[in-house]
Order: structure tokens, then sequence, then C-alpha cells
């Protein structure tokens, strides 16, 4: 399914909730032209069959009409928890927005819809979501309900996010994630946004990770950029001034002169980054502001299915 011409269809709603509900309906309305065929009504009610399983439960008609193996999922089954965690960092509020840009063109809106996005799947699904929101500080934090009055309390949250920018904070990700892991008792699903730009070692930044996989918790980490200057360094050559974020640090330089050792230092990262996550068996998902939604939604659904 394509959702081009979408979200350009929809900018005219400024209300959140509209948004996440049209891209999540369109995104439905395209499964049978996916890997997802005949989960269009029964998506929450459907796994992937494996080999060696009982056969007792696989639905015969869906097979007939899919040539697909699935098993039938009762209710009690389907109600997975899942907490979803956003990175509220001053560079996660790159790049800054021009008059007639849609907030979600810079990491902080792009991660704030798909997290809404997540949340209106989950609602439909019947499932369990909680928040958390971190930058410098231990901003929010909501456990895991699957009620109306819940879910639009999140909304609320993450509008506000949007509407509040605010003064300028730094990336303490290594300490919040080690405090959100220690909140999450129960097994669940944890998807985080966050652009990885973190002061300090690394290797005490996926030791946070790691942490967050406590209890058989399966993780997905979604690795926002702007791939276009973020990745590849696309400026022009005239001089630039650089400010970081967060620090407020400048440096004046022509783009084309640190180009070429730039790129090669964000490959290296991006693929230090990718390899880790492998072996931690966390999922890694990179997305660029400038991306459709597919990516989130297919993702998510790809380890519900293998979360079991």
């Amino acid at each position: 399914m394509k959702l081009e011409g979408q979200l350009e269809k929809i900018s005219s709603f400024s209300h959140l909730e509209l948004l996440a509900n049209q891209i999540v309906e369109g995104f439905i309305s395209g499964m049978h032209k996916s890997p997802f065929h005949g989960f269009s009504s029964e998506f929450a009610e459907h796994k992937v069959y494996n080999p060696g399983e009982s056969t007792r439960h696989i639905d015969w008609k869906l097979f007939a009409r899919t040539d697909r193996l699935y098993t039938k999922r009762y209710e009690e089954e389907t109600n997975l928890r899942c907490h979803i965690i956003i990175d509220n960092s001053s560079s996660m509020h790159y790049p800054k927005l021009k008059a007639g840009q849609q907030f979600y063109e810079n990491k902080i809106g792009f991660s704030v819809l798909a997290s809404a996005v997540l949340m209106e799947l989950l609602k439909h699904q019947r499932d369990a979501v909680g928040l958390s929101v971190y930058s410098d500080s231990y901003e929010y934090y909501a456990p895991e309900k699957g009620s109306g009055r819940h879910h639009r309390m999140l909304l609320n949250k993450l509008e506000g996010i949007l509407e509040s920018p605010g003064r300028s904070k730094a990336t303490d990700t290594t300490t919040f994630l080690h405090q959100i892991a220690q909140k999450m008792h129960r097994r669940s699903m944890i998807i985080l946004f966050t652009d990885m730009f973190q002061p300090g070692n690394d290797e005490s930044l996926f030791n946070a990770l790691q942490h967050l996989k406590h209890n058989k918790h399966k993780v997905v980490l979604f690795h926002v950029i702007d791939k276009k200057t973020e990745f590849n360094f696309d400026f022009d050559n005239a001089p630039r001034k650089f400010i970081d974020l967060e620090s407020g640090e400048e440096v004046n330089l022509f783009a084309e002169n640190v180009k070429e050792e730039y790129e090669k230092l964000a490959d290296a990262y991006f693929k230090k980054v990718a390899e880790t996550c492998m072996m931690y068996k966390i999922k890694y998902v990179p997305v660029s502001v400038d991306e459709k939604f597919e990516k989130i939604l297919t993702t998510y659904l790809v380890e519900k299915q293998k979360f079991g």
C-alpha cells in the first residue's frame, strides 16, 4: 500500500488524533495488498502459524482466502502491553521548521505523530499502551492501560510536546532508560524514538538499551534522523554557522570541506548502532523525517507477531 498524498490530503487538520486515525485507516484498508492480506478486519485475532505448533487452531477459511496459515488467537491472548518512549531533548527539535512546513517534518514532530499512529493501531487491537518522555529530566510517565480516557490523556501529552519546544534541553538517554526499565515489571513491547545523540560513553548507552530487555521485553528502536543533512550532510557550500542545539557550541565552516569525513563517521556510527542492537536482539529501524509511516506500522505488526 502507498500513502503518497495521504499526509498532504489531511495536513489541514491540526488535531493529532484525526491525523493518526486517517493514517491508520488508510494503512488498514490497504492491507489486502500487503503481506498482512486477510488481516484487515481480523488481524487482532490471528497470528502467523509456525511449523511445529499445534494445528488445532489453524483458521482454514482464512487459509483458503490467503493461501497462508494463520492460527486463531482468543481475546485474552491478543492483549499486548506496549510502552512508547520519546526522546524530547533539543536535538530532536531539528530541523527548525520553516513557514509552511508541517509539524511532522522535524524529528520530534515525526516521533510524536508516529507515536500517535501506533497508539491508534493499539486501540484498534484492544492493546494497552503507556508513555514515557525524557530529555535532561524524566518529563512524563504513564503506565500501560487500554481505556479511552487513558488514550485521550496520552494524546494530550503528545500535543503538549508539539506546543512547548521550551528551553534548551540536553539528552540523558542512559539515565532515564535505566529508570524506565525499572518501572517495566510485566512483559511488554517497548518502542523508543530517539536520534541517538547522547554525550559520553557509547557503551553506557548500549547497556541502558540492553536493560530495557530485562523480563523478556521486546525492544524496538526507531532511530529518527533528518537523513538529508544528518547522514548525507547535504548543504550548499556557502559559509555556515553550525550550532549544537543542546550545548549552544558554535562552529563556522564550509560544508564541502568536511562532508567526506563527516559521512564516513556518520556511516560508521550508524553501523555500530545497528550491529550492537543485533547483538542484543533489539529491533533496529532507522527512519528519516521525510519518510511515510508504513515502515513504523509494518514494523510494529511484524514484531507483535514475533512477540507472541
